[in-house]
């Protein structure tokens, strides 16, 4: 997981790193949530940053597997967002971490390594201090990737795609509260991470 030699790259390997460094994301915001006993991780260096990197085989597969299942998509523009969502014991969803992308399809200058990975990493050097902006999760929470399309890949065209499937989750009513904690705009690159919670206003599964 070390950072990679400082070289120029083209867009296909800038939407790589992102994709890596989503992975690295991810098991980060997991880790910060405290859902799984802090055993089940172990401390790496990326990017010449302190992360975590899950230890236990299905946690490292499942985040592996559904953000390396992302790159097709995100090479052609089609993933409008990345979301960690928490739900509680009833189903409902009580956050979510969104990572909000854009990549430049006709970008075609070189990006230099150190300068995309220098702004990744402050992404998630913030990360490790948002605990504060969060919300305690009940016991018998649970957790999942979700992918926004802007159209849904079709399965018939792609192995990637079949592990894809429309989501049944119950979605929010009312706008979301919303709490921005990091972002980029750069070429071809531009990424948001905030975090969503339910708005106050938001109907009570009973009601």
């Amino acid at each position: 997981m070390d950072s990679r030699d400082n070289k120029v790259a083209p867009q296909g390997e800038t939407v790589q790193i992102l994709v890596e460094f989503l992975e690295v994301a991810i098991t980060s915001i997991v880790f910060l949530k405290g859902i799984y006993p802090s055993g089940a991780f172990e401390r790496r260096r990326y990017m010449n940053a302190v992360v975590q990197r899950a230890r236990h085989p299905e946690l490292q597969d499942y985040i592996h597997s559904t953000v390396s299942g992302l790159l097709p998509f995100i090479q052609k523009g089609l993933v409008e967002r990345v979301a960690v969502i928490f739900f509680n014991g009833e189903n409902i969803q009580v956050e979510r971490f969104v990572f909000k992308l854009i990549v430049n399809q006709s970008y075609e200058s070189k990006v230099e390594n150190s300068d995309l990975e220098f702004a990744l990493r402050s992404f998630l050097i913030k990360l490790s201090v948002t605990e504060p902006l969060t919300k305690t999760l009940p016991p018998d929470c649970k957790w999942e990737i979700t992918a926004y399309f802007q159209t849904l890949p079709s399965s018939g065209t792609s192995k990637d795609a079949e592990l894809w499937i429309p989501t049944d989750t119950k979605q929010w009513q009312q706008p979301p509260i919303i709490t921005p904690i990091k972002s980029m705009n750069s070429q071809p690159l531009s990424l948001q991470l905030y975090l969503e919670h339910p708005s106050l206003s938001e109907p009570k599964p009973c009601e």
